[in-house]
């Protein structure tokens, strides 16, 4: 984070603009829209800013600029076309210690100046650390379209309650609860459709009789989190990641996806290796009952999807058997994902006309994997987990009739930048997956389809 986001209340603060041109204009325009006391410095002044000082609404200083016309001002920014004048700027409020920005050189400045998204008191900030504005414009349109402006006249709303919310709900956990129903359901619905008064009356109504134990009541949601890449989670996977209270996440959630949970929850490893469990799957399942429990909004964050091989259904077991309310989000599976990203289709009509999923990670003492089943050519057999006992799942294939130059494929860190693909057959992968350093999250393609990769790898 070369620059750290922060949002200034500038009402009635003196500010420095130093430049006159149509650049200066839009900065002090800016300082001017936060209510700021905005000074210009310049020999000379486009229209509209002399339109500005004529109204009374900014000061100018007809002249060139000082070092000491930097002084008690809260923010100084330089807009000039001259780079001595700019750096003298710059360094007369590094000196006393004062933000300060040079419009298009980053490397003078304190702070930078984002694209802006405005929906009072409601603001979005986009920045590129000003390395490529065009880009933060470009960003700013695409917002510009996706957030109404209702969403100034909601929060704007809220605000008005918000200290009637404290007092109706002192429990930060039960406010925040109930700000989250309120903020995207029918009052939200109402302000949107320019029934504002209607959501006052509903929202002042909800905050005098408030359902406390609706608000205090804990869940569990078990999302897929999918094969890595954080493009392809779903959007009811993202919403819950934002509001869940607690995330327990395990090794096969890519750290980019953990990234997305809402900052300050709490984050709990409850990482699976082959034998180096965190946690032993039983104490997961009471510890998600536990956490529920103590009414908070419990999210469980695992790769792929939930029910293939991530023992979601385990886990829902023991919460209904709890009386737990729970919800289970499906993500991109892991081998949909990894095929598709490497340019392996799992089945095609010319080398298979079926898919078979196994793990290769197994609970000690369970009976080895159907391999009479596993053998049929025009069948694609997928390995989850199954990066350590590679050696032994090829040799077992090939024992049970497969072909031992049956093309095999394992992708690892599939569909995110750190993807590799290295493929070989039933005798050379294991040999390849040791001489390579192939390391989990991973997952073997058995069949003739691997023979489709050079030619369909579109991701390089």
């Amino acid at each position: 984070m070369e620059f750290f986001p922060i949002f200034m209340k500038l009402k009635q603060q003196p500010c420095l603009v130093v430049g006159g041109g149509e650049v200066a204009l839009r900065k002090a325009s800016l300082l001017e829209a936060a209510g700021a006391m905005v000074c210009i410095v310049s020999p000379e002044l486009h229209p509209e800013l002399q339109a500005k000082v004529d109204a009374g609404n900014m000061q100018h200083i007809n002249g060139f600029f000082e070092p000491s016309q930097v002084e008690g001002k809260r923010i100084v920014i330089a807009a000039t076309d001259d780079q001595t004048v700019n750096e003298a700027v710059y360094h007369a409020a590094e000196a006393r210690s004062i933000p300060v920005n040079v419009v298009d050189q980053s490397e003078l400045c304190r702070f930078i100046m984002p694209a802006i998204v405005d929906r009072s008191p409601l603001m979005i900030a986009v920045s590129t650390g000003g390395g490529v504005p065009v880009l933060a414009r470009q960003m700013r349109t695409r917002l510009e379209s996706l957030v109404p402006h209702g969403f100034g006249q909601l929060a704007k709303l809220a605000s008005e309650f918000r200290v009637k919310a404290k007092s109706a709900l002192p429990d930060v956990g039960t406010r925040r609860q109930f700000w989250e129903e309120a903020l995207q359901g029918s009052i939200a619905e109402k302000v949107f459709a320019g029934k504002l008064e209607e959501a006052r009356r509903d929202l002042e109504e909800q905050l005098s009789t408030p359902d406390i134990a609706r608000y205090q009541r804990g869940a569990v949601y078990l999302v897929g989190g999918g094969p890595g890449n954080p493009d392809l989670l779903t959007f009811r996977a993202l919403r819950l990641m934002q509001e869940a209270d607690v995330v327990l996440y395990d090794n096969l959630v890519a750290p980019a996806i953990v990234e997305l949970v809402r900052r300050d929850a709490e984050r709990i490893y409850v990482g699976k290796k082959t034998n180096q469990h965190t946690l032993p799957q039983d104490d997961i399942n009471q510890l998600l009952v536990k956490l529920a429990k103590e009414g908070k909004k419990v999210l469980r964050l695992k790769g792929g999807d939930p029910f293939i091989f991530g023992r979601g259904g385990e886990e829902i077991e023991t919460l209904a058997e709890n009386g737990i309310p729970f919800e289970v989000v499906p993500g991109i599976t892991s081998a949909a994902g990894a095929s598709c990203y490497a340019g392996i289709p799992l089945t095609h009509r010319d080398y298979a006309q079926a898919c078979t999923f196994v793990t290769g990670h197994r609970r000690e003492g369970e009976e080895a994997l159907d391999w009479p089943r596993l053998v049929q050519k025009n069948e694609t057999v997928v390995v989850y987990m199954g990066v350590g006992q590679s050696a032994s799942i090829c040799q077992q294939l090939i024992l049970h009739g497969r072909d031992k130059d049956t093309p095999a494929a394992i992708v690892e860190q599939a569909t995110t930048d750190n993807q590799r693909v290295i493929t070989g057959t039933l005798t050379t992968l294991p040999e390849l997956i040791t001489e390579k350093g192939v390391k989990s999250p991973a997952l073997i393609i058995i069949g003739d389809v691997v023979k489709l990769h050079d030619k369909l790898a579109w991701r390089g």
